[in-house]
């Protein structure tokens, strides 16, 4: 079984992060079933004080925010880093309002998709 990907820490400070055994806890799996995740790019990770992290905001009450993944999967595909992925993804931006990833908690989801598909940056 091959490594999971897990990036540098381009967050805000301010973003709360969850380490990979909570989020397997959240979500109801085994913790290499979350390394699954982060293999397939349905999840982002970042190391954060040398704890590998997926922000917070990347859930609901239903477990991982439904239109997550398709948007890592256009941006992946447009040869974006997760890095950068990260970065616009906490972004403000005053026409959402808020940052992406807040849009995709509401009815936005739609728009951050195609944005990102135009030409996130």
């Amino acid at each position: 079984m091959s490594a999971f990907p897990c990036s540098d820490d381009v967050l805000p400070e301010s973003v709360a992060v969850l380490p990979l055994p909570e989020v397997a806890d959240r979500l109801g799996l085994v913790v290499t079933r979350v390394h699954q995740m982060l293999r397939d790019h349905q999840l982002l990770a970042v190391r954060r004080d040398g704890v590998v992290s997926v922000p917070e905001r990347f859930f609901d009450t239903e477990g991982v925010v439904r239109f997550l993944p398709g948007l890592i999967t256009v941006m992946k595909d447009a040869k974006y880093t997760d890095e950068e992925i990260l970065e616009w993804i906490f972004t403000e931006d005053d026409s959402l309002p808020g940052t992406p990833v807040d849009a995709l908690h509401g009815p936005l989801a739609r728009e951050v998709i195609r944005r990102a598909a135009a030409d996130p940056f």
